[in-house]
């Protein structure tokens, strides 16, 4: 066996086969879904007005997350820690910080953008989400993915475009570099739409679940501008209850 096939041999026995090495200029993106938040256990409209943050669980589940990551030191080669500005992201990514890059002063503070954020939900924020549906309706997005869910608030189509060019936006600015984003179950959706080319028909169909404090990493290779998925809704060790 030659000295090539034994390396390749022995990536395969870690874990996955690469037989290309990624590109000097490779970025990666680690997005975590944020834990347990209030609003989904009370099922009410999560924006800027009906966050209240992270629940009991949502806390253990990021602080087991977070003990894997120090034990792992995994994402200690990170240089930005990102998080959207809805509170249980925000929440997130602060408890994360310790973890994350080569400690908390070198890292610097959490980077928070709007776009980063679930999908905007204009005049039914905070509202109880069955208030919602006899407000405003239920938009018929597999039939029309451009219906806005209420009025000042996205539709679907305008928000895929937009989570997936905020995580787009956000890699290009960390060449060569591995950062982290604490987001929501809609942008790592958003981005699987986006740049897996996933058609109409099976995303707006139930085809994806992301579990809480996640994990989902992509690689981008810019001289091609292709997107590689490394890994999906990795929440070992992630308490469920």
């Amino acid at each position: 066996m030659s000295t090539g096939d034994t390396e390749a041999v022995e990536r395969a026995e870690a874990g996955v086969l690469r037989i290309f090495p990624p590109a000097e200029d490779a970025a990666r993106i680690v997005l975590v879904r944020h834990g347990e938040a209030e609003c989904n256990v009370n099922r009410v409209v999560g924006g800027l007005k009906g966050c209240t943050g992270l629940t009991d669980l949502g806390r253990r589940q990021v602080a087991a997350l977070a003990d894997r990551l120090y034990e792992s030191g995994e994402l200690r080669e990170a240089t930005a820690l990102y998080s959207s500005v809805l509170p249980r992201a925000v929440e997130t990514a602060e408890r994360l910080r310790p973890v994350v890059g080569s400690g908390p002063r070198a890292l610097g503070p959490v980077i928070q953008r709007d776009d980063l954020s679930e999908l905007h939900p204009g005049q039914c924020d905070g509202m109880p989400w069955g208030e919602v549906v006899e407000v405003f309706g239920v938009p018929d997005w597999d039939r029309d993915p451009g219906i806005r869910i209420a009025p000042g608030g996205e539709s679907w189509s305008e928000f895929v475009v937009r989570a997936s060019d905020a995580v787009r936006d956000v890699v290009a600015r960390h060449p060569g570099e591995l950062v982290v984003a604490a987001v929501h179950a809609g942008v790592v959706e958003a981005c699987m739409i986006s740049y897996l080319g996933v058609p109409p028909e099976t995303y707006r169909r139930g085809w994806v679940r992301i579990v809480h404090a996640s994990m989902t990493e992509w690689e981008w290779l810019p001289s091609e501008d292709r997107w590689v998925l490394l890994r999906f809704n990795d929440s070992c060790g992630v308490p469920r209850t």
